[in-house]
């Protein structure tokens, strides 16, 4: 087991080698926003190019597109301090834009866009523990406004929105540093959360992924024992309940799962416990069988999957086990193939990658011995 020990708090790594504690705030990049060159014309060879810089560095946040077409960044780690700062960036002017900050600085947390537009963000580290709070972004006011809390404080969690508008989350480390089994939902309606049946085996670093069908699937993890884990279970709104369903292939955590498709959901890479994992698998709802897919050309965790508008999967960045990488790789349903596509300009892990209403992919942040304040588009 790894164990680090950024921002004070003892916490697995996730595989990852050992970091230093950084003690130095790095700089912020410009000042409200940063202007940028004009974005690349979308035609030509696979490619990721500059998208001027986050205004302030930072890992362990979270991104979201917003039914504006504008992209919102939340929280995260700078490597010295837990953020509170939010930034929009415009696709359409390629440039970043500071904006409202959170309530709660927090770092590891989850966001999640409602059916009314506005985004739910919910738990985190709050820089001396997990946090239960959670508050709202309205995108018309560029506000945040604190909404009910969590029953259960949780870091490294997953949100989940379901087909009934409410949000699932479930797992993450609570408030003593355990892994928690625990689950609740958000209904937009009352603002309020209510706790569901709970997971069948507690765990972090899993991936939560909604089926067609309105099923929940999560899988693998880190468990209460200090294990990474094969298993994976279902939820179903209908019932509250969780089932167990086939076991993964390859025990992993960190690693990425999207539904594709065909309805099928690719799950790849990730930390199997004593190595990073190139492999990668499928799991049909239909039989509730894993089959083996094609394996990435790099072994990595804490990357990031993003499915593209033609079908394939887009893979980038990450941790290979001694250094973040610059790696990115597209994987086809139509061959169960990988092929590499051109690298990032920086190499990072624990970044975000956000699919744009125009089709292009937008990284953003990260860690590369520090925290990564430049972003880049692949197109």
């Amino acid at each position: 087991m790894f164990v680090n020990c950024i921002q004070g708090k003892t916490t697995r790594r996730l595989g990852l080698a050992l970091l230093a504690c950084v003690s130095t705030l790095l700089a912020a990049c410009g000042g409200g926003s940063t202007a940028t060159t004009t974005p690349p014309a979308t035609t030509g060879p696979a490619t990721f190019t500059a998208a001027g810089s986050l205004n302030a560095p930072r890992d362990r946040h979270a991104a979201v597109l917003l039914t504006n077409g504008k992209v919102l960044i939340a929280g995260g780690w700078n490597g010295s301090s837990t953020l509170a700062s939010a930034e929009l960036y415009d696709s359409a002017t390629n440039v970043w834009t500071a904006t409202g900050s959170l309530n709660t600085a927090r770092d590891s947390h989850t966001a999640t866009v409602l059916a009314n537009g506005k985004v739910l963000v919910a738990g985190g580290w709050a820089g001396t523990n997990s946090t239960a709070s959670s508050e709202l972004y309205d995108p018309a006011t560029n506000t945040w406004t604190a909404t009910g809390s969590l029953n259960t404080a949780r870091d490294s969690h997953t949100a989940t929105l379901l087909a009934n508008g409410k949000v699932l989350v479930c797992g993450g480390f609570d408030a003593t540093g355990a892994d928690t089994a625990t689950a609740e939902l958000y209904d937009p309606a009352t603002n309020t959360w209510t706790t569901t049946g709970s997971l069948i085996t507690a765990r972090d670093a899993h991936t939560a992924t909604l089926l067609a069908n309105g099923k929940v699937l999560v899988s693998g993890g880190f468990d209460t024992f200090g294990t990474v884990i094969a298993s994976a279970e279902l939820y179903d709104p209908a019932t509250n309940t969780w089932t167990t369903t086939g076991s993964l292939n390859a025990a992993r955590d960190a690693h990425t799962a999207t539904l594709l498709a065909s309805g099928k959901v690719l799950v790849s890479g990730g930390w199997s416990g004593s190595a990073m994992l190139a492999s990668a698998e499928l799991y049909d709802p239909a039989t509730n069988v894993w089959t083996t897919a094609g394996a990435m050309n790099t072994a990595r965790d804490t990357f990031t999957a993003t499915l593209l508008a033609n079908g394939k999967v887009l893979t980038s960045g990450g941790w290979t086990g001694s250094s973040a990488t610059t790696a990115a790789e597209l994987y086809d349903p139509a061959t169960n193939a990988w092929t590499v596509t051109g690298a990032l300009s920086n190499a990072r892990d624990r970044h975000t990658a956000t699919l744009l209403a125009n089709g292009k992919v937008l990284v953003s942040g990260g860690w590369s011995g520090g925290a990564v304040a430049p972003a880049e588009l692949y197109w």
